[in-house]
């Protein structure tokens, strides 16, 4: 008896961890090949999908993640490899306005407001993706994050039949690039079960025409 307890309590621990690593290892290498630095080198498609962020951290200071995913998103749209932008982000409350925050940054750096569509029910990287293909009709798509984020990103847009390629923006180092790199691995353990279980993002709602 108390020896299938202590298989128990091992199979508890163990599993979480085998999936943690399978998951991380799976999105990893699907995403070989897929993901660029160079806007040179990236092929074309008609939409770039920014991945929304915060634009102002608790501490008051810009958040860099949006900083630079705009910055790669104007030299994107700038070298013509993208002729649209569709910012998808979290809109939850009034005062929470991710994919506002990009189109008025964007618009800034001289990408015309009529070349940008919002997705204000981007609330998770899955409803983002999922939402392009079943609100925006877009079926080939350019993610336009970080690299890790692009990777889970392109992962759960070809488990739901989009085909994406993501466009890197820079990364961060240091010790907030490392909390966040740490709660990547278990967001992308979310993704695989999400895929495993048929999760749907929390809203579909009208179409929209991006042309």
């Amino acid at each position: 008896m108390k020896k299938k307890k202590i298989i128990v309590v091992l199979l508890v621990f163990i599993i979480p961890f085998i999936l943690v690593f399978v998951a991380n290892y799976s999105i990893e290498k699907n995403a070989v090949n897929k993901t660029f630095t160079n806007s040179t080198e990236i092929k074309k498609n008609k939409v770039g999908l920014v991945l929304g962020t915060a634009k102002i951290l608790n501490n008051g200071r810009i958040n860099l993640y949006f900083k630079y995913r705009i910055q790669a998103t104007v030299a994107l749209y700038k070298k013509g490899k993208i002729d649209f932008v569709l910012v998808s982000g979290d809109n939850g409350n009034k005062n929470y306005d991710e994919p506002t925050d990009f189109k008025n940054e964007l618009i800034k750096k001289g990408i015309p407001a009529k070349r940008i569509f919002l997705d204000y029910a981007g609330f998770r990287t899955l409803d983002s993706v999922v939402r392009a293909k079943e609100i925006f009709g877009q079926t080939s798509v350019t993610i336009i994050s970080q690299k890790f984020h692009n990777e889970r990103a392109i992962f759960l847009a070809e488990k739901n039949g989009i085909n994406a390629i993501g466009f890197n923006a820079r990364d961060l180092t240091g010790k907030y690039g490392l909390k966040v790199r740490i709660r990547e691995y278990f967001a992308r353990t979310k993704a695989f079960l999400d895929i495993m279980f048929g999760v749907k993002p929390k809203f579909l709602g009208k179409k929209v025409e991006i042309k």
